[in-house]
C-alpha cells in the first residue's frame, strides 16, 4: 500500500501485536489510533471502507463508525479464524459489515450462515512472486559456493513472537549443525523488528544473512534447502516456493494456556488447514522445543522421500488456493467495486 502512494496515520509496530497478554499494555495505544481512523473516516466520506486483518483493530472502527450511524459500505478483508476459534465473531461482524473477502475455500460457509455476505477471492500469495526467487544471485550476492547448504529461517515479524522464537531457533539450529555439517542461515526480516533480529542472530551458526523486502526473501527460498518458520501466513509463501518446512511458535504462556482451551482445531498451518491432512509438522507452545525443530529440520534436509512429499502437498495446496486463475486481489478489487456500484445504484433509488 505505501508502494502506491498510502500514507499511514499509524506505525504498523504499534498494532502488530499478538495474545491476550501481549495486548493489554498496549490498549491505550490501540484505542488512539481507532479513534484518529474513525475521525480521518468520517471527514473524508469515502465511497466505501476496507479493512485489512488485524480484528482487535479493525472491527473497533468499523463498530464505531455504525454507532455513530454511517450508512457507507464496510468490507471486510481476511476473515476471522471462526473455524478454529471463537465462532461468535462471525455474528459479531454481520452485525456490522456488509461484506467479508476471504482468503481460504472453506471460509464463506462459516459467515454466510449467519447472514454475512462472504466472497472466497483467494489468497493474494498467489500474486506475491514467492516462486520466481534467483537462487543463483542469491549465492552471487553473498559470496556462497554452489554446493554450501543454506537454511531460511523466519523468526517472525511481531517484537513479542521475535524474542521468544529466536532462542528456541538458535539453539535448534546449533542441533541441526551438529548432525548435518555447516550451513550458512538467510533471516528474512521485516522493517519493524529488522534491528531487534539482526542483534539477535549473531550468535546463531550460520553466519546469518538478515534481509530485508520480498525480493531478496524469494531468492534466499530459493537457494535454501530447507526453512524453519514462525507459525503464519509465511508458510504459503514457503509452499509456494516448494521449499521444504517445519514451523514453531510460542505466546506468553497465560495466552497459550486460554488458547489450548477455546481452540478448536489441532493445527494451524495453513499448508495443513488447506489439504485438510498434517504435512507440515507443527512445533507450537510448550512442544515447540529445540530438540523437536531440529529432529523435523533435519529430517527435512537428509530424507528425499520426506522433500518430495511436501512439493507434491505444497502443489495442492496452491492449486486449491487458485493458482493458475485470476489474480486474487483483482477479484478483490473487482469485488469492491461492484459493492460500491451497488451502493450508488441504492442511492440513486
Amino acid at each position: 500500500m505505501r508502494a502506491q502512494g498510502i500514507d499511514s496515520l499509524a506505525p504498523l509496530s504499534d498494532l502488530a501485536i499478538a495474545g491476550v497478554a501481549e495486548v493489554v499494555p498496549r490498549a491505550p495505544v490501540i484505542f488512539r489510533h481507532v479513534r484518529n481512523a474513525v475521525a480521518a473516516i468520517q471527514a473524508a466520506q469515502p465511497d466505501a471502507v476496507v479493512t485489512i486483518d488485524s480484528s482487535g483493530f479493525s472491527w473497533r472502527i468499523a463498530q464505531r463508525l455504525r454507532r455513530r450511524g454511517e450508512r457507507l459500505p464496510l468490507i471486510h478483508y481476511v476473515a476471522p479464524m471462526v473455524w478454529a476459534w471463537r465462532a461468535g465473531r462471525a455474528r459479531r461482524m454481520a452485525r456490522w459489515y456488509d461484506h467479508l473477502l476471504a482468503l481460504l475455500p472453506f471460509e464463506p460457509l462459516y459467515f454466510r450462515e449467519v447472514g454475512l455476505a462472504c466472497t472466497y477471492v483467494g489468497h493474494p500469495v498467489i500474486d506475491s512472486g514467492a516462486g520466481q526467487g534467483d537462487g543463483v544471485r542469491f549465492r552471487a550476492t553473498h559470496g556462497i559456493g554452489p554446493d554450501e547448504m543454506v537454511l531460511t529461517v523466519l523468526p517472525g515479524s511481531r517484537g513479542g513472537e521475535v524474542r521468544r522464537l529466536i532462542p528456541i531457533f538458535g539453539e535448534a539450529l546449533r542441533l541441526t549443525e551438529a548432525a548435518v555439517g555447516s550451513f550458512r542461515v538467510a533471516v528474512p526480516t521485516v522493517e519493524t523488528v529488522a534491528e531487534t533480529v539482526a542483534e539477535a542472530v549473531r550468535d546463531w551458526p550460520g553466519e546469518s544473512i538478515v534481509l530485508r523486502g520480498d525480493a531478496a526473501k524469494y531468492d534466499a527460498f530459493a537457494a535454501s534447502r530447507a526453512a524453519l518458520a514462525a507459525s503464519g501466513t509465511v508458510a504459503l509463501e514457503l509452499a509456494m516456493a516448494g521449499l521444504p518446512m517445519t514451523v514453531g511458535y510460542r505466546l506468553s504462556r497465560p495466552t497459550e494456556i486460554l488458547l489450548d482451551r477455546v481452540i478448536k482445531v489441532r493445527q494451524v498451518n495453513l499448508v495443513n488447514l488447506i489439504l485438510g491432512r498434517s504435512l507440515v509438522a507443527e512445533h507450537l507452545g510448550p512442544r515447540c522445543t529445540p530438540a523437536r525443530l531440529a529432529a523435523t529440520l533435519i529430517e527435512l534436509i537428509r530424507d528425499e522421500r520426506v522433500r518430495a512429499a511436501h512439493r507434491e502437498g505444497y502443489d495442492a495446496a496452491m492449486r486449491l488456493l487458485g493458482a493458475g486463475d485470476l489474480s486474487p486481489s483483482l477479484k478483490a478489487a473487482d469485488q469492491i467495486l461492484a459493492i460500491i456500484a451497488a451502493h450508488r445504484q441504492q442511492q440513486t433509488r
